[in-house]
């Protein structure tokens, strides 16, 4: 891939940013275990949170391919981190695509300059991967909406500002045809939040939303309603794409660090950099990370041209966090008996790209999604 001038001067301020901003911390956050708002807002001004918005709205309008290099560079230095960055994309082009205008006016900005975390709240405790099988409802009354129920292993559940909920406005007869999405305004009543003691992602806080007659203008419906769940779920094609190459830059943080442990460690009186069975595993690692991130860049660059790209987000989404776990773990062993020591971050690394082999669709629904794309309803088991 090619970078234009502009692209390598804005993925060059975020490489620095990452390394010298993000890198040193990033265990420490994790120890902390809350989202440094101070950091988000610096982040915001440097335009790293919702760069591919319009430029009105406080965004750089930059394409999705330039948002792509911004979340791989930030990864790099903290996977967290880069995970809002991922996620501001994401809610923002939902909005931009399906919200109200004072919907947008009152939500966007506010998430480009880092002031407002929102919440994507879809998963409920007996839906998981089936995620059209909803419960909470949301019951029409006047110019309002109430919502009532549960959504589980929510990302940002712990430091969201605002939500975006799916909710069921139909009969459970009608599966992801009777669902809709609202968005739900900061401040507004009815709503408590638990997190969880995950094995990674500390500062994103997981864990479950409660809806206890929470009301919602009617004007704060996503899209239309009873198509919510089909409208909405069309914009995580571009999430997709992103997150595999958060897993990207967090691998290649670990990968260069065991290039430079190898050139220095010696045994057997000399470098372990000569031997290869250490140099090939690594080798391997980087030609694995390339062929994941190649394709994640030429899914994003799918998208700008407005051309379908479901089948390789969903390709990138599995193969994206399962490599990097692969080679993340190859690093680790580089070390050694010092790389199974938590003062390394390849072990916290390790942890928070596995989160991602669940999160945002498993492999195994990627996988049916590829099938889907390729013979369409004969991939459908009933």
């Amino acid at each position: 891939m090619i970078l234009t001038e502009d692209q390598r001067a804005l993925q060059d301020v975020a490489r620095r940013f990452a390394r010298e901003r993000l890198l040193p911390d990033y265990q420490k956050r994790e120890i902390e275990g809350t989202m440094d708002r101070a950091l988000l807002r610096e982040m915001g001004k440097l335009g790293f949170l919702g760069a591919d918005s319009p430029e009105e709205l406080g965004g750089l309008g930059v394409d999705a391919v330039t948002a792509g290099l911004i979340a791989e560079e930030l990864a790099y230095g903290d996977f967290n981190i880069s995970a809002l960055s991922v996620a501001t994309s994401l809610n923002i082009a939902i909005l931009l695509n399906h919200a109200k205008p004072d919907v947008i006016q009152q939500a966007v900005p506010k998430m480009i300059s880092g002031e407002h975390i929102m919440a994507i709240c879809l998963t409920e405790p007996r839906g998981g991967s089936d995620a059209a099988n909803l419960i909470l409802r949301a019951r029409r009354d006047g110019d309002s909406y109430v919502l009532n129920g549960e959504k589980t292993s929510i990302t940002f559940a712990g430091c969201a500002d605002i939500f975006l909920v799916f909710a069921r406005t139909g009969t459970p007869e009608q599966g992801a045809k009777g669902v809709s999405a609202f968005f739900v305004p900061e401040g507004t009543k009815g709503i408590t939040c638990t997190k969880f003691n995950d094995l990674g992602g500390a500062i994103s806080g997981r864990g479950s939303v409660f809806f206890d007659d929470v009301r919602v203008p009617a004007s704060c419906m996503i899209g239309t309603e009873g198509k919510g769940f089909s409208q909405v779920m069309q914009g995580f094609d571009y999430s997709r794409a992103l997150i595999a190459l958060q897993c990207c830059g967090a691998a290649q943080a670990s990968l260069d660090e065991a290039w430079a442990y190898a050139k220095e460690r010696e045994a057997f009186g000399r470098p372990i950099g000569q031997f290869q069975g250490v140099t090939f595993p690594l080798s391997e690692g980087e030609t694995h990370i390339a062929a994941a991130r190649q394709l994640s860049y030429h899914t994003l660059s799918l998208r700008d041209a407005g051309l379908p790209h479901t089948a390789e987000a969903a390709m990138v989404k599995w193969l994206g966090p399962r490599t990097a776990f692969d080679v993340i773990h190859q690093c680790l062993l580089t070390f050694g008996h010092y790389g199974w020591s938590k003062d390394l971050p390849h072990q916290q690394r390790l942890r928070d790209v596995m989160g991602l082999e669940i999160g945002d669709g498993t492999a195994g629904i990627m996988k049916q999604i590829i099938a889907r794309e390729r013979i369409g309803r004969a991939a459908i088991a009933y």
